[in-house]
């Protein structure tokens, strides 16, 4: 059971009858947990009790509560209690709390706080001055920055000095040049371990990895993981350095971009708010419009079999088979597009791999399709009335059909990442209706090249072209 849970109805009660006494309560547990507590009181008790405590300790409180709860926070508490806070967090997480307040709210507030504190404010302006997905708009603006000529006394020197004024974790110290380049990285370890009076310059790791602003956070989130790395700096087009971008930020980042595409593979466009905050109302918008399109995509299927009905009816028990063969074909197709998302998400796969893709997705297609059909082969003896040529088409079909599935399913993502639009909103749903349609066609023509004596038959099939 969450803690919140636990000790949520106490925390209220508390906060109305000796507020003091809940700073004390609270002094033993983690930002987190008291986040979480926070996120069960309603919107004028949480904003009561952030007001109440001193800045600092709300800060990394306050930081941790999700966008919509922080919006809905702001406008019940003094704008001077929310400029104090806001002051002490985090500069990345600062300037994310200003661009989820609307912006006569976050214009009104950034002006007082350029009066508190205009350092934090001109952090803000720096930071959301790049796109929302940006590596420049997911840094920090807090890092250690020295000479390289000083001392590694004097580094550590300006560690603890920085360790006071700011909360962001310190991972590195960057050594700049009289022109602010970047011209090197010590770690704390390196600094620790070194002799107080070596100069810096000699323990500086020059081979610094570094993105720039402009980089999808994606890809900063792979490079990252690539390189195996707590900190990677943001460097300008003049090897300027502009702030860093820290592990907790990138974890973050992926569990939104899996979210996110974990929403779009199940048809749903993605939630801005956790399940239980989305209103009934966005949430038939954002399945609707989904459920439409799909729907008016089934009309192809619906066209298919309406435009082959003369061959289901001259082919006797056909149509029982018409589920479970386009089934298939959507099965396949989903496994393949959810295989190259991943890969795609993950750096795996590159578009200028479609052609080994798609030779292995045919091959796996021809094998899964070959025992598939092995099985509906003798699925379809089963029945006395049915036939040796029946069994045949039913079989050389899921061939087909799971071939066509597995390319189809494997191919549409990267024609859609080349256009530039997102790969995961081919979506399961999106790819089986698609694969729906040519499931009925290759069944049709199958049956045409292997029950061809059937289909002539003017007494059964009169009107069949």
């Amino acid at each position: 059971m969450r803690l919140a849970t636990l000790i949520g109805p106490d925390l209220k009660q508390l906060l109305r009858d000796d507020p003091d006494q809940v700073r004390e309560l609270l002094d033993e547990l983690h930002a987190e947990d008291v986040a979480d507590i926070i996120s069960e009181l309603d919107p004028d008790e949480a904003a009561e009790f952030l007001s109440r405590i001193p800045a600092e300790d709300a800060a990394p409180i306050f930081e941790r509560l999700e966008d919509h709860e922080q919006e809905s926070i702001v406008e019940l508490m003094p704008s001077e209690s929310v400029v104090q806070i806001a002051s002490e967090m985090a500069s990345d997480d600062r300037a994310d709390f200003f661009s989820v307040l609307p912006e006569a709210v976050g214009d009104k507030l950034l002006e007082e706080l350029e009066r508190v504190d205009p350092e934090a404010a001109e952090d803000v302006r720096e930071i959301e001055k790049w796109p929302d997905t940006s590596a420049g708009h997911l840094m920090s603006r807090g890092y250690v920055f020295i000479a390289p000529e000083v001392s590694v006394a004097a580094a550590i020197g300006a560690v603890r000095i920085h360790a006071e004024d700011r909360s962001e974790p310190i991972y590195n110290v960057y050594a700049l040049d009289e022109k602010d380049t970047l011209v090197g990285i010590a770690s704390l370890r390196d600094l620790l371990l070194a002799d107080p009076s070596t100069k810096l310059s000699t323990i500086l790791r020059t081979n610094v990895i570094s993105v720039p602003p402009e980089m999808d956070q994606e890809e900063v989130a792979r490079r990252m993981a690539k390189y195996d790395l707590n900190v990677m700096p943001v460097i300008d087009e003049h090897g300027r350095i502009l702030g860093v971008i820290t592990i907790d930020d990138i974890i973050d980042v992926l569990t939104a971009e899996q979210t996110e595409d974990a929403q779009k593979i199940g048809g749903v466009e993605p939630l801005d708010v956790p399940y239980f905050q989305t209103s009934f109302l966005s949430f038939i918008r954002k399945r609707g419009v989904w459920l439409v399109v799909l729907f008016l995509e089934e009309f192809f299927t619906q066209t298919a079999l309406r435009h082959y009905d003369p061959v289901f009816r001259a082919i006797e028990g056909a149509s029982y088979y018409v589920p479970l063969l386009i089934s298939t074909g959507g099965n396949s197709g989903s496994q393949s597009s959810t295989l190259v998302i991943r890969g795609m998400a993950v750096g795996e796969i590159k578009p200028k791999d479609w052609w080994r893709i798609l030779f292995r997705e045919a091959g796996m297609g021809l094998v899964l399709g070959v025992f598939l059909g092995a099985i509906g082969f003798a699925r379809v003896l089963m029945y006395q009335d049915q036939h040796l040529p029946f069994a045949f088409t039913i079989a050389l079909t899921l061939v087909g059909i799971v071939m066509c599935g597995c390319t189809v399913g494997s191919m549409l993502p990267l024609i859609l990442r080349r256009c530039g639009v997102d790969p995961a909103t081919s979506s399961t749903p999106f790819i089986a209706s698609l694969v729906d349609v040519l499931g009925i066609v290759i069944f049709v023509h199958v049956a045409k090249l292997i029950m061809a004596a059937v289909l002539a038959h003017p007494a059964v099939l009169p009107h069949c072209e």
